[in-house]
């Protein structure tokens, strides 16, 4: 009856529905080609990002922010040129989180960001993870 019970309940429902139909979440979980680091040492913003990886070369750009602090603006360096779009977020109302969102397509700029030629500029919401994923629609 709690609803922040119901928030954690649809928030694993979901994370299981997404883990069986995400390849690149589990295909290559003990081949290390299946995880790819884009930056593990950003202390200053207890930000940490990572690229899974399929076997068709799909892949999931996630970041997590361990503060509860909304960083906007924050540069992430990404694998592939082109547009992205959150795949998942943990901070979702309906999960029970304070709601802070993406723009539905996030595009990538030639700005190079920790040795990567492309980045993209997200909001992270506080104590939160985001899933990206490439967008194949250019419309």
């Amino acid at each position: 009856d709690n609803p922040n019970h119901e928030g954690m309940r649809r928030l694993v429902r979901d994370l299981n529905h997404l883990y069986r139909a995400t390849p690149a979440l589990h295909q290559r979980d003990f081949d290390h080609g299946g995880f790819e680091w884009i930056d593990w040492n950003d202390r200053d913003a207890s930000v940490f990002s990572w690229v899974r990886h399929d076997h068709d070369g799909g892949l999931v750009v996630c970041v997590s922010n361990f503060t509860p602090v909304v960083r906007e603006g924050y540069r992430l360096g990404v694998p592939v040129a082109g547009a992205y779009r959150v795949l998942f977020n943990s901070d979702a109302r309906e999960y029970g989180g304070s709601g802070v969102e993406n723009a539905a397509r996030i595009k990538s700029e030639s700005r190079g960001v920790l040795g990567r030629e492309d980045s993209i500029e997200v909001t992270l919401p506080p104590l939160a993870t985001l899933m990206l994923v490439p967008d194949g629609d250019e419309t």
